[in-house]
Order: structure tokens, then sequence, then C-alpha cells
């Protein structure tokens, strides 16, 4: 069976659907102007390291800074990190990345919320987390 990892299409379909994800982030009128003096390309391609491992991509190395220290110097605020999540879901359906795969990616990307915003959360747990999968369905309520 193939990893979570190689469902998605290993570097080259993540870097796929964060450019689409990235381009959308960008020019959003919610969250984008947190993203001004940033990098696309190297944005793109450290949460493509960071996303590799969450999918089981163990010789991927991850080289970014941990989630607090790269969101230090933003506020981000719970309906960002909201607005954040959708524009992710909505990239990951027009690359029609794997049930299973969107599942994993949306519960951890979840779990790192209170190393983003200063609302609490629950922790991240690299390991063991395909294991531990939320329904989209609920995930996704109005």
């Amino acid at each position: 069976m193939a990893s979570l990892f190689e469902q998605v299409g290993g570097m080259d379909g993540l870097r796929a659907v964060l450019t689409t994800f990235y381009e959308r982030v960008f020019s959003d009128v919610m969250i984008g102007f947190h993203f001004t003096k940033a990098d696309k390309v190297r944005l793109i391609e450290k949460e493509a390291e960071f996303t590799a491992r969450i999918l089981g991509a163990s010789h991927i190395e991850y080289t970014g800074k941990s989630m607090v220290q790269a969101h230090a110097k933003h506020p981000i605020l719970g309906g960002q990190f909201e607005r954040r999540m959708q524009l992710l879901r909505e990239a990951m359906a027009e690359h029609d990345v794997p049930e299973a795969v969107q599942v994993a990616w949306i519960t951890h990307t979840a779990k790192l919320r209170a190393q983003v915003t200063s609302d609490p959360g629950s922790d991240c747990n690299h390991i063991g987390n395909q294991g531990r999968v939320m329904s989209l369905k609920i995930l996704n309520k109005d």
C-alpha cells in the first residue's frame, strides 16, 4: 500500500497543491496581508518539507523554523487560522488529493493551532497522527 506521501504524488504533488494554496493565500482579503513580505517560493518549499514528514516521508528533512518561531511576529487570530485551513481544503480538492491524505493533513494542521495563534488547542504529535484522524465531514461543517 502506498504511503500518504506517495498518494499525494510525492514532492511534486505536494508542491503543486501548495502552489495553488499559496496563490490563494497571498491574494486572500482576510489573510493575504500577513504574506506581503514573504517569499512565496521559499514558503512552498518549507511547507512541502514539513508536510512530507507529516505524510510519512521520513527521508525528507524539514529545514524551516518551528511553528512558534515562524509565527511569533504575526498576531494570527483564530478566524484567520480557519480561513487558511479552508483555502488548504480547497487547494487539495482542486488537485483531487485522496481523502486519507486530506484527513491526515487537515488533522495535523488543526493540531498546530496553539503554536500558530494564541487560541488554546491540542499539541502537535508528529508520530502516529495517521492513526488518529478526524472525518473531513466534521472539519468541513459550516
